[in-house]
């Protein structure tokens, strides 16, 4: 746990008692304050008043006693209207806040020369690969790697911190909505595409809570920014105005730019670009590249990600090239970066093999809930027999037309069956609705078909018509597979 100093004595409202909040409190406690909790739900409060915290019902409190509000994530703070508690807080002054906040002010209390290094990656897709990625890159290493936030652990249920210390932290446009001082060594965003805009008031706003991840930095901190969307390089340009220090990342390189032999090799640097020896010993990047699986760094070769298997398709190239930067930037020798690089065994439902029958593989990226999601699964592979469908996003998957051309056949389930069919037209496909049908039904096309073929779970919808949540889904995909006969992925 990482102890919240700051509050000793003070009262401090925290509402929404899921895994952030009851982290939040756990550390707020530690650190001195004196939380008080509530939640509209019976069982949040249960768990605290069984962990011997403060219980009050925050609709009749005096508001004028709190230091501050930690608010959960999941309530909202503008749109699309404000939470109760946040206009309680609001018209008496006091902060809004949340768990990142918190991390980002223990941290801040913590002499310069003994604080941790923080990289941050927020995007719209890709997030939680990076994050892991790039947690697995720094371990592999060596050095002493806290990876949570959005992923896995909540930031304040890490351990606590250490000089050596590196913590590698997803944050959500909701979670940085709640920030004011988070400011990280290393800051990547991945990309920016439409989501979650009813909570946002719309894709400004999506933009602005984005951008918020580089609102503290300082121009000796490095930015990491996916310029493969017009926003990427809205913000460029924002930040440059700034004078940060920033690489921008990409995989759309036009061909008559990318050089035959993937650039100048590491081995080479000081007979062929000796100006540029300074710069790349210390990680110091303008532009890195993964167009067509090869990173390169300012014209340098870096690595051939074709051997990284667990990192097919052009998103995990550019999620390659954003943990290379960062590792880079925190202190790695280049061979260090590269070899975590091609050892890393990938993540749960995020473009997993998980089997194979006979020559059909079956990929597992139930993690794609939305369409931009699911465009880079599909275009990972020449042709494929996709999965697709649940509780469709505003759009469903009308911006994928010019990737139809890819399905071999699709297989439709949950809510959004009879719409994507509707979509899919005359692309050939068929209403399964249940995931067991669909998986049956695919693989036995697939074999049918002959030859190495794919069966891709990528269903550019949320989970929760059928599903509690993305993991759910993609085990009920991995559970229905392997009810076949399929031979389960080994271990990378």
């Amino acid at each position: 746990m990482i102890p919240v100093p700051g509050y000793e004595g003070r009262r401090v409202a925290v509402f929404g008692l899921g895994r952030s909040g009851i982290t939040a409190a756990r550390a707020l406690k530690a650190g001195g304050a004196v939380p008080i909790l509530w939640d509209d739900g019976v069982s949040g409060r249960m768990q605290a008043e069984a962990e011997g915290f403060d219980l009050e019902d925050l609709t009749q409190a005096d508001w004028s006693g709190f230091a501050a509000l930690v608010l959960s994530p999941g309530a909202p703070l503008t749109h699309p209207k404000p939470h109760w508690t946040v206009d309680k807080a609001h018209d008496a002054g006091v902060p809004v806040i949340g768990d990142i906040e918190l991390f980002a002010r223990a941290l801040a209390a913590i002499p310069a020369d003994q604080r941790p290094q923080v990289v941050a990656i927020t995007g719209t897709n890709g997030k939680s690969t990076t994050t892991a990625l790039i947690g697995w890159v720094l371990k592999q290493a060596g050095l002493t790697v806290h990876v949570g936030g959005n992923i896995g652990i909540g930031v304040l249920a890490l351990p606590a911190p250490t000089p050596d210390a590196v913590y590698v932290i997803e944050v959500s446009s909701y979670q940085l909505d709640l920030t004011d001082s988070f400011a990280p060594d290393v800051a990547i965003l991945t990309n920016l595409s439409p989501d979650h805009l009813d909570r946002h008031g719309g894709m400004e706003g999506y933009l602005q809570a984005k951008m918020r991840i580089f609102r503290r930095m300082a121009p000796e901190r490095v930015a990491l920014i996916g310029v493969d969307d017009d926003y990427g390089w809205r913000i460029v340009s924002e930040l440059n105005a700034r004078r940060l220090r920033l690489s921008t990342i990409t995989t759309r390189t036009p061909p008559q730019y990318v050089e035959p032999n993937g650039g100048v090799p590491v081995a080479e640097l000081r007979a062929r670009k000796p100006d540029q020896i300074a710069a790349f010993d210390q990680g110091r990047f303008i532009i890195l590249d993964a167009t067509e699986g090869r990173l390169v760094a300012d014209g340098i070769a870096i690595a051939d990600l074709s051997k990284a298997r667990s990192l097919p398709g052009r998103h995990n190239a550019q999620n390659a090239a954003f943990a290379y930067g960062a590792a880079r930037a925190v202190g790695l020798s280049h061979d260090e970066a590269v070899a975590g690089l091609l050892s890393f065994p990938g993540l749960a439902h995020r473009m997993e093999t998980v089997a194979h029958l006979g020559e059909v593989a079956f990929v597992n990226d139930s993690k794609a809930t939305n369409a931009d999601a699911a465009r880079q699964a599909l275009m990972s592979y020449p042709s494929v027999f996709w999965i697709a469908g649940g509780r469709a996003k505003s759009g469903g998957i009308v911006d994928l037309r010019d990737l139809f051309g890819r399905v071999t056949k699709a297989y439709l389930i949950g809510e959004a069956a009879e719409d994507f069919a509707a979509t899919l037209g005359a692309a050939p496909h068929v209403v399964s609705r249940t995931m067991e049908a669909a998986v049956a039904a695919a693989a036995a096309d697939a074999r049918a078909a002959g030859g190495a073929q794919v069966v891709l779970l990528s269903p550019a919808c949320a989970s929760f018509d059928q599903y509690p949540d993305f993991e759910a889904r993609g085990e009920a995909f991995r559970a229905a597979v392997l009810n076949l006969g399929a031979t389960p992925e080994p271990a990378a």
